[in-house]
């Protein structure tokens, strides 16, 4: 388990952001009851437990806690699903980030950018493609009073900071809504050929 702290303002408190979690210390820790369903928005994970199988399974996966052990935020970084197009590419080779939450009341204290900065911080990453699919039905933009559009520029400027690149593809979730997108960040250290193949998949064809 790897800690650090963020300070935050009095009515906040500190927020630790915890890294290399096992399944017993996710158990020890509360999952607040703020991620839940509201009338315009549902939380992406609402139980503990949902983030405790991803750790199980190797995914990795960063929480926000406050003091008295209230999970805040997390975010997940795992591998694509089998049926999943992305993981056509081969094994292992393509890494998704999941989700990244931070609970209501608990916004624009940059928790998220901490949260992807320790999920993005092992240096085994740069022989992975990092992906991401951004579906605006998933989006809290009405609790914060953004516009669709305003909200999607936060996130790819949130996403960018740590490399993703907006990518295009003919992925049909993706297709969906104009505001819908994809960005990736490729590894420094993968091969051009996996490179090369990426770029086909985007498309829909296999190499």
């Amino acid at each position: 388990m790897k800690l650090a702290t963020i300070s935050k303002q009095k009515r906040v408190g500190k927020v630790h952001i915890e890294t290399k979690l096992t399944s017993d210390r996710i158990q020890d820790l509360i999952f607040s009851p703020s991620f839940t369903n509201y009338a315009q928005y549902r939380s992406i994970y609402t139980k503990k437990e949902t983030l405790e199988q991803f750790v199980k399974k190797g995914g990795e996966v960063v929480l926000a806690c406050l003091e008295d052990k209230t999970i805040i935020g997390f975010a997940v970084l795992d591998y694509p699903d089998r049926k999943e197009r992305w993981a056509r590419l081969g094994d292992k080779v393509m890494k998704e980030l999941k989700a990244v939450e931070v609970s209501r009341g608990y916004r624009n204290y940059g928790i998220a950018y901490h949260l992807l900065f320790h999920l993005f911080a092992e240096a085994k990453l740069e022989q992975k493609i990092l992906y991401l699919t951004a579906y605006s039905w998933t989006w809290d933009f009405d609790y914060l009073g953004l516009s669709i559009e305003s909200y999607r520029n936060m996130l790819i400027s949130l996403y960018s900071g740590f490399g993703f690149i907006e990518f295009p593809t003919n992925e049909p979730n993706i297709c969906l809504k104009p505001e819908n997108f994809f960005m990736a960040k490729v590894g420094k250290n993968v091969l051009h050929k996996v490179r090369e193949d990426f770029r086909w998949l985007r498309l829909g064809i296999s190499c």
